[in-house]
C-alpha cells in the first residue's frame, strides 16, 4: 500500500515546498513511482516541477469541485517516476465553495483510496495555514514530515503544529503519525542554528531525521528553472542533502515493514 505524507508547518518559509520538490524526485530516481499533490493556491510546487500552470487543463480545484476524479488530474513530470496533481490560482476559493458541503474535509481521502495503491509514496504540500486544504491533507495522510527552518521563531511553529495534530487526531485521523521532523536552512557558522538543532532533538529525539538541509544556492536557484535540484546540480550539497534524506527515509520505513 502506498504510504501517504504530509509536508506540513503552520510557519510559511521553512521549506515545505523544495523539500516536497526534492524528497520526491530523489525517491524517483530510485524507479519508485512518486505521486506529489499541490495543495498549496501558489502553485510552486507545481511551477518547481516545470510545469506551466496557465497550460494545465484539469487540476486539484476540479477535484474538490467536482468536475474531474483525483486520477484524471495526474500528470507527469521531467523526473520519471515522478506525478503531480497541478495546482491553480482557482484553488484560491475552493473553500468558500465547499463550505455547504458534508464531508468536505474527507474529499481528498476519498478520492486518494483509489489510486494510492499505484505509488509508493505520495507527498502532500501544504499552504501555511490551517484551513480546508491542509484539513484534507492531514485526514488523507498517514504521517506528517515537519520541515524546521534553523531558526527561533521555528520552534514557536512546532507548538503550534503540535496542537493542530492533536486536534486533527482527535476529530478525523487518530492514527495520523509524525513521519519526522526535517531541520533545513541549516548554516553551521550560527550559533543559534545550532542551539536551534540541540532544542529539536531534545524535545523530538528519534522523530528528528539525521539529515539536515543546509543553506544552499542551488535549492534557491533551481525552482527558477523548472527542476528539482539533482537536475539542476547533482553534485551541490543540497541536492546531496535531500538524496541522503531519500535514503534515509527509504531505510527507516523498510525497518518498520519489516517489524
Amino acid at each position: 500500500m502506498g504510504k501517504v505524507i504530509v509536508i506540513a508547518n503552520q510557519k510559511g518559509g521553512v521549506g515545505k515546498t523544495t523539500t516536497t520538490v526534492n524528497l520526491s524526485a530523489s525517491l524517483a530516481l530510485a524507479e519508485k513511482d512518486i505521486l506529489v499533490i499541490d495543495t498549496d493556491p501558489q502553485g510552486n510546487l507545481t511551477s518547481g516541477l516545470g510545469i506551466d500552470r496557465d497550460s494545465v487543463q484539469k487540476s486539484l480545484y476540479d477535484v474538490y469541485t467536482g468536475g474531474s476524479s483525483l486520477e484524471e488530474t495526474v500528470m507527469e513530470t521531467l523526473v520519471p517516476h515522478l506525478y503531480i496533481v497541478p495546482s491553480t490560482i482557482d484553488l484560491l476559493g475552493v473553500e468558500v465553495e465547499l463550505v455547504q458541503r458534508e464531508e468536505r474535509e474527507r474529499i481528498l481521502l476519498n478520492e486518494l483510496s483509489r489510486i494510492r495503491d499505484r505509488y509508493r509514496y505520495v507527498f502532500i504540500d501544504c499552504p501555511p495555514s490551517l484551513g480546508l486544504l491542509t484539513l484534507n491533507a492531514l485526514v488523507a495522510a498517514d504521517s506528517v514530515i515537519v520541515p524546521v527552518q534553523c531558526e527561533y521563531y521555528s520552534l514557536e511553529g512546532l507548538g503550534l503544529l503540535s496542537r493542530t495534530l492533536k486536534l486533527v487526531r482527535g476529530s478525523f485521523n487518530p492514527s495520523l503519525d509524525i513521519e519526522g521532523i526535517l531541520l533545513t536552512m541549516f548554516d553551521a557558522r550560527n550559533t543559534l542554528a545550532r542551539q536551534v538543532v540541540e532544542e529539536v532533538k531534545k524535545f523530538f529525539k528519534e522523530k528528528v531525521y539525521t539529515t539536515i538541509i543546509p543553506r544552499n544556492v542551488t535549492l534557491g536557484e533551481a525552482p527558477s528553472h523548472g527542476k528539482p535540484a539533482i537536475l539542476y546540480d547533482a553534485r551541490s550539497k543540497g541536492a546531496q542533502s535531500y538524496l541522503s534524506l531519500a535514503k534515509e527515509i527509504l531505510n527507516e520505513n523498510s525497518v518498520r515493514q519489516g517489524a
